[in-house]
Parts: structure tokens; C-alpha cells; sequence
């Protein structure tokens, strides 16, 4: 099996996925089942989709594989927007939240432009 944690997109996208779990471990108990799952699962499935299709046998498989992590990315910052509107989580949080969005978001994009797989 290829080694995905060599990827920086990994890497930037794995640390969001963590950052997003510890922040919405605050969020109101009776959000459970709505933002809190909701959130967990898009930022979960950023790295997720990038492991995917970095094992995948193709760059075309690959590349739609990042096209989902994409997806799921712009997801995360959408609904954590959300959840600082709602007061969920603080407004520094949202700042390092953002900030990794964004450099998971440069790096992913620079990897779909490649057209190589890693």
C-alpha cells in the first residue's frame, strides 16, 4: 500500500479533521445528530477521499478522488461558518479552522493540477 501520509494535502486535510472532532466535542448535545455528525463527516472525509485515490490505479481515478476531497473541504468551511454563527465554537477556533481550510484547500488544488500521481 502507498504511503498517502507523505502527502502534505494529506497532512494539512488530517490536521483539520482532528482540529474539527476537538472543536465540535463543545458543540450543544442536542446538535448530536445534526451539525455535529454533519461536520465530523465532511472534514472526515477530506483525507479519507485523498487515501482513496491516492491507492487507486489510475491519475484519472486519482484526480476524482480529489475532486470529492474538494468538495467535502469547502463543505468543513462552510458548516463551520455555520456553527460560529450559532456560537458553537469561538471565533479564534473559526480562525484556525479557516486557516487550515485554506491550506488544505492551495495544497489539494496544487495536486489536482499536477495531473501526476504522487
Amino acid at each position: 500500500m502507498a504511503n498517502y501520509r507523505n502527502l502534505i494535502a494529506w497532512q494539512k486535510s488530517h490536521a483539520l479533521a482532528l482540529k474539527i472532532y476537538k472543536v465540535s466535542e463543545k458543540f450543544p448535545r442536542y446538535e448530536i445528530f445534526g451539525i455535529t455528525s454533519q461536520i465530523r463527516r465532511a472534514a472526515l472525509s477530506t483525507p479519507a477521499n485523498i487515501v482513496e485515490g491516492y491507492n487507486r490505479k489510475s491519475k484519472k481515478e486519482f484526480s476524482h478522488f480529489i475532486d470529492i476531497a474538494l468538495g467535502s473541504l469547502a463543505e468543513t468551511e462552510y458548516l463551520s461558518e455555520f456553527a460560529a454563527e450559532l456560537n458553537y465554537m469561538s471565533i479564534n477556533d473559526l480562525k484556525d479552522i479557516n486557516c487550515l481550510t485554506a491550506e488544505a484547500g492551495k495544497v489539494l488544488w496544487g495536486l489536482k493540477q499536477s495531473k501526476l500521481k504522487p
